[in-house]
């Protein structure tokens, strides 16, 4: 991903920053600081660079998934509707909440489709967990529009998306609340870490009181601070603040050139009648992280696949694969826990060792995607794009 890629004097001139203080933790010692606030900084920045209101820098992606459904009253019992495709994370965390994940399909943006959520809904669905998957995101207006029917929550993970944004409105902002994840594979990342955006003032006052153990974060001596709330240890480092800061601010540069290399590798693939693109509700918005397509059915598919394995070319195929999908989630669906999860105890949950997606599981046989690089060359690029062009005629003659 990008930001593992950009790695340099920002990242450690941020980092040595905070060593130099001594000061690791995020929160008081005011004084030892001289000025240095990695955490504070970074939520700042972002919360400018998303539009929103306020940000909360955390522990992790899963963490914001976690915080954005507890601050939401997500809790025993409620139905949370998530997508089939999705790395499982947000998955855990309704599970963790002691809620219950209820899948629906998705369409050919990859997202939940409205008609999927529609579907799933019932008498204790409280929200639905919309992930904005690989650069893009779902059909907004619409989606927005069933939530609103219905009188449901909308949480936007919008981390495999960040940088992408939907009529002019930076993805991440449509939901109650939003979460983000800054490991090792995202666009930008600080190894792990994460954070959650809301424009709500109660919900950013309960996301950083819940995050650091229900502390209110009043006055500077940590010992008399109040606890308004029962609360969790969901805290980032200023040292992880520190280099996702420095990511961030690289993070304009890293979407316009992935935008102009995958331009450069649709139009290989439009030579190819039988490829079609992933529906993108807004071109323009699409943070171009990776490139998706469809092929004209699971047999093209795995051929296609094949042949790109052959040339040297990163691609992925998600109807096999084993973090994505829903079909590898054996863990899940045999309810492979070390405790006892509240859904364990619960009646009339879903069947997830047989559980049906048919419209989605159709979209996965035919989906390939290729990830996008920011530092190729041009000399780089066009190798690249002659090794797809040869992998396609290879596999689709």
């Amino acid at each position: 991903m990008a930001g593992t890629e950009l790695f340099g004097y920002e990242e450690r001139k941020e980092v040595l920053d905070v060593l130099e203080t001594g000061i690791l933790f995020r929160y008081n010692h005011d004084s030892q600081r001289n000025g240095v606030w990695k955490a504070k900084t970074f939520e700042q920045e972002f919360s400018d660079y998303l539009g929103a209101k306020h940000s909360h820098f955390c522990a992790s992606g899963t963490a914001a998934d976690s915080l954005s459904l507890a601050c939401c009253g997500i809790g025993y019992g409620d139905e949370v509707i998530v997508p089939p495709y999705t790395f499982i994370a947000p998955i855990e965390a309704v599970l963790m909440a002691g809620a219950i994940p209820v899948f629906a399909e998705i369409d050919e943006t990859l997202c939940l489709s409205p008609e999927g959520i529609e579907k799933a809904i019932t008498s204790r669905t409280k929200a639905v967990l919309l992930i904005q998957v690989f650069g893009s995101m779902g059909r907004m207006d619409e989606i927005l529009s069933v939530c609103k029917k219905h009188n449901l929550i909308l949480i936007e993970d919008a981390a495999p998306a960040l940088g992408g944004s939907y009529k002019g409105k930076m993805l991440g902002n449509f939901g109650q609340m939003s979460a983000f994840s800054f490991d090792f594979y995202k666009i930008i990342t600080a190894g792990e870490g994460g954070a959650v955006a809301t424009n709500d003032d109660e919900l950013y006052e309960k996301a950083h009181k819940y995050s650091d153990h229900g502390h209110d974060h009043i006055g500077n001596a940590r010992g008399a601070e109040q606890h308004p709330i029962l609360g969790y240890n969901f805290r980032g480092s200023e040292l992880g603040a520190a280099v996702v800061l420095a990511q961030l601010r690289k993070l304009p540069y890293m979407i316009e050139k992935q935008r102009l290399h995958q331009k450069a590798l649709k139009k290989v693939l439009l030579e190819f009648p039988e490829i079609r693109f992933r529906f993108v509700p807004d071109e323009d918005g699409d943070s171009a992280t990776f490139l998706s397509f469809f092929l004209p059915d699971s047999e093209k598919a795995v051929k296609v696949f094949d042949q790109f394995q052959k040339e040297g070319v990163s691609a992925s195929y998600w109807y096999r694969n084993n973090f994505h999908f829903h079909r590898q989630w054996g863990h899940l669906k045999e309810m492979k826990s070390i405790y006892n999860l509240p859904v364990m105890k619960m009646n009339n949950i879903p069947d997830y060792r047989n559980m049906e997606v048919p419209h989605s599981d159709a979209i996965m046989q035919k989906l390939m995607m290729t990830q996008i690089m920011v530092t190729w060359s041009e000399e780089e690029l066009n190798i690249l794009t002659e090794k797809i062009r040869s992998a396609l005629k290879n596999a689709l003659k």
